[in-house]
């Protein structure tokens, strides 16, 4: 699982290392060189600032957030004026921020960005401030702060993200009209760019949320008569969906059905497969997105069935979905770490590990034992249930949740409206958690294709 939340796509799913030992092997040293870096009390002595940064990093790149901090405190109460404090308040407050605290992370990174405003942490800092007014629910005082940032970084790696961020914060505070405006400007500054996309779909978006049917479908007409639409956060097959969705809504049935029709059989296409579900329900014909072959087959296994079925019976999950979810974050390799410190199968991270490892019946859980397949299936059963009592059974909103984040996917599904699939996927504001959502969706309809609910080959 991984938490990373950027407007940017990252192609993290290439780039999984397959041995985790060196990363492993450094935070073990860490761990030991802590021990012998106390005083009789415990309390940790002061090293030089470098030591102090390094091995809070270590910490906090494996997510265990309350150990870097101890190191960061130590250079904020003896390294002052070090160049090293941005780093130390920048990654305090991001710490805070991965454990969704917001309100404590504000002001470590709110001191990033006024003390160091030249540094990369300070433009995160301001960043990621922004992110934190979003999650608490000050929608307005983030979209200033987004503002803010696009004035003080014009050309700055996140100035795209920090115009789209804007928007749909100012169509959370319900101003509507101001996010139209920054859609303009979106529009006009990154013309020709992924981004002018990305934003015409925020208007698309925005459109559907109030009940605008017929301003979506021209939204939707004007995208598709220019496409530009990769890397943005949108695809053609998308911008159809919802313009069908639009005019079914306004009681156009049947050039809603000649528009899903449009859409392209694929089993690689998320909103293929629901379109084609939209055809089958309205007594349309239409053509199977999976083909079964045995090829498919080999690459869909019902892997570690023992234990899939197990404990995803014990939670009443449907083990096709534990299985679409562990193909995209390990391809059933146990051993893998992340980039962001996620381990073994189902891909936990240290800190959602140690919310549920007692209640999975593994309350000395100690990071390494994420590598083993029992008990990584079971904690991640755990996790996959909780996360299903919380968002109502919908399987897009947990599979958004597991990659993106519970306070994120809560958010996309409160601008969902109406609370549909299709419609909750499209408002998911990370790509890489939306192509995320696309691949483990896509993974589970193969999957029920191929099986049944007892993981026997059909």
């Amino acid at each position: 699982m991984k938490h990373l939340l950027t407007i940017a796509a990252i192609s993290f799913f290439l780039s999984i290392p397959v041995m985790p030992q060196a990363s492993d092997a450094m935070l073990r040293n860490i761990v030991e060189k802590d021990k012998t870096s106390r005083d009789p009390s415990g309390k940790l002595n002061t090293l030089t600032a470098a030591e102090h940064i390094m091995r809070g990093q270590t910490y906090y790149d494996n997510r265990q957030f309350p150990q870097s901090r101890e190191h960061f405190q130590k250079v904020f109460e003896n390294y002052p004026n070090d160049p090293l404090m941005s780093t130390a308040l920048f990654l305090t407050g991001r710490s805070y921020y991965w454990e969704r605290e917001y309100a404590r992370a504000i002001p470590f990174l709110d001191r990033a960005t006024r003390e160091y405003p030249a540094t990369k942490d300070g433009r995160e800092g301001l960043y990621f401030k922004g992110a934190c007014n979003v999650r608490i629910g000050k929608n307005g005082e983030a979209a200033a702060i987004y503002e803010q940032y696009t004035v003080m970084y014009p050309t700055a790696e996140r100035v795209e993200g920090a115009y789209l961020n804007m928007i749909d914060a100012l169509r959370e505070a319900g101003r509507y009209d101001e996010a139209n405006t920054w859609i303009d400007k979106a529009v006009q500054r990154f013309s020709g760019m992924p981004t002018e996309a990305s934003a015409m779909h925020a208007r698309l978006r925005m459109d559907i949320y109030r009940g605008r049917w017929a301003e979506a479908v021209t939204t939707a007409d004007t995208m598709l008569a220019q496409p530009k639409f990769t890397a943005s956060m949108t695809s053609s097959d998308e911008v159809k969906f919802l313009k069908a969705f639009a005019m079914d809504k306004s009681g156009k049935r049947g050039d809603a059905i000649a528009v899903y029709s449009a859409i392209p059989s694929s089993s690689s296409s998320y909103y293929s497969g629901l379109a084609a579900d939209r055809l089958a329900a309205a007594g349309s014909r239409v053509k199977p997105t999976t083909q079964v072959t045995s090829k498919l087959t080999q690459d869909f296994p019902a892997a570690f069935r023992t234990e899939v079925l197990q404990y995803s019976k014990a939670k009443k999950l449907d083990p096709r979905f534990v299985l679409a979810i562990m193909k995209q974050e390990s391809t059933f390799r146990p051993g893998v770490k992340s980039p962001s410190a996620a381990r073994g199968l189902l891909q936990l991270v240290m800190d959602t590990a140690l919310k549920y490892n007692k209640k999975a019946g593994f309350p000395n859980l100690q990071p390494d034992d994420l590598y083993q397949p029992r008990i990584n299936i079971a904690i991640g059963c755990e996790y996959i249930a909780a996360l299903r009592d919380q968002f109502g059974g919908l399987n897009e909103a947990i599979a958004a949740s597991y990659n993106g984040g519970e306070d994120n996917a809560a958010r996309w599904l409160n601008r969902s409206k109406p609370k549909e699939p299709g419609i909750f996927a499209a408002e998911v504001g990370f790509a890489e958690t939306k192509n995320y959502v696309f691949k483990v969706m896509t993974n589970y309809r193969i999957y029920k294709d191929l099986y049944d609910e007892n993981l026997n080959a059909r």
